[in-house]
């Protein structure tokens, strides 16, 4: 079976595609940002390494989640067939009136030569004075750890912060490995199906709710601790791809690898799909999920979702990673909004490279994690730019 074929769910191995393209892709789109330049969008931040979920805190300032750059090593062979190397590069950053400081260091942190699209700290949300920040996985279930030993602890768990000091509050590896909502489906022939990727984390009253790209669920943390289902994301089928070289008309299962949830409005969570490979071009969607109901599509016909957010007039925007999907070679972003009458619009684009998180500020602007799967600096001259936050006017 082909290395692409593996490629099922885990965000590290989509984000490293994401890291393909962009170094591939014309000079136009992955280059720092022309838009910037003419004043569309205003860096706030720069030198940040892999840039993920972002959020307010109580005290109006930002704060980014850092997926790291990697480090020294123990290092394995990554999901692409790259070797990745551990450090404890993983951080959170505070943004404030044009000053940033890392707030919180010594997180996990795997990647590729260089620092390209590590896995992490992807999200971190506010519930008053306490932070809570989710930490991707290494792979599989708990045993994805060990080769890290006790710095790699954080990896695939809920981190809560108050009062300066920091706490495990749920490990999602472990309830993959014994709960398998979804019953690895979708999963390659003769593997277990057991895979575990937090990436996204809404801190609300008396729990968290974390989507978890690699289980394919949106799971509930209530205030012990303890993780139930609140909705599992079906597999779906499409044609194979040319280059996997089946005959033509071949099907092939594609996950729905959520990555990122909001509260509605209407009291509904809403959760939308990165998709897996092949990343079928407008296959990504958005679900509505109602505790105790089957989730059901809210809307379609999105590329590769990353982020989304409602604003303050009851509208939906959402992030996409790649607008033309992360099997090509182009890495432009979109942010798209849509309208309560199901209209859509794309408010940007040009500029967004491998954009990776976003939030809407009190006066209806923007903030966008951006160059999202880079590091922060580049010695080497090869990349197309560094993690930066960019805020982007009203629209």
């Amino acid at each position: 079976m082909t290395r692409a074929l593996r490629r099922a769910s885990a965000v590290a191995s989509l984000l490293a595609l994401a890291a393909v393209a962009a170094l591939a892709g014309p000079a136009s789109a992955a280059s720092p940002s022309t838009a910037a330049a003419a004043g569309r969008y205003r860096v706030v931040a720069s030198g940040l390494n892999n840039p993920r979920g972002i959020a307010f805190g109580p005290d109006g300032a930002l704060y980014v989640a850092e997926a790291g750059a990697g480090g020294a090593g123990p290092c394995l062979t990554g999901p692409e067939g790259d070797q990745v190397c551990f450090g404890s590069s993983g951080a959170v950053t505070r943004i404030w009136r044009g000053t940033q400081h890392r707030v919180q260091t010594g997180l996990p942190s795997l990647a590729e030569a260089g620092g390209v699209a590590a896995t992490g700290p992807a999200d971190v949300s506010y519930l008053g004075a306490t932070r809570y920040v989710v930490v991707q996985h290494a792979g599989g279930g708990p045993e994805g750890r060990a080769p890290f030993g006790a710095a790699g602890a954080a990896f695939g768990r809920l981190l809560k912060v108050a009062g300066g000091h920091t706490s495990f509050v749920a490990d999602f590896p472990a309830f993959e490995a014994a709960h398998n909502p979804d019953h690895g489906a979708g999963a390659e022939p003769g593997s277990s199906g057991i895979d575990s990727d937090p990436y996204a984390v809404l801190a609300e009253p008396g729990h968290q709710v974390v989507a978890d790209a690699g289980g394919n669920d949106l799971l509930r943390v209530d205030r012990n601790g303890h993780i139930s289902v609140l909705a599992v994301f079906p597999v779906r089928m499409t044609l194979a791809p040319p280059e996997l070289g089946l005959p033509p008309g071949t099907k092939i299962p594609f996950q729905a690898v959520p990555t990122s949830v909001t509260r509605g409005p209407d009291g509904a969570y809403y959760v939308g799909e990165l998709t897996g490979f092949p990343f079928p071009k407008g296959a990504a969607r958005v679900w509505r999920v109602v505790p105790g109901h089957r989730p059901h599509v809210y809307a379609r016909g999105f590329t590769n979702i990353i982020d989304l957010a409602f604003d303050g007039r009851g509208r939906l925007d959402v992030l996409e990673i790649a607008a033309n999907g992360l099997s090509g070679d182009d890495p432009t972003g979109a942010l798209i909004r849509v309208g309560r009458d199901g209209s859509r619009r794309t408010l940007a684009s040009d500029g967004l490279v491998t954009p990776t998180g976003f939030v809407i500020a009190p006066d209806g602007g923007f903030y966008v994690s951006n160059f999202g799967i880079f590091p922060g600096s580049d010695p080497s001259g090869q990349l197309p730019g560094t993690g930066q936050v960019v805020r982007i006017p009203p629209r």
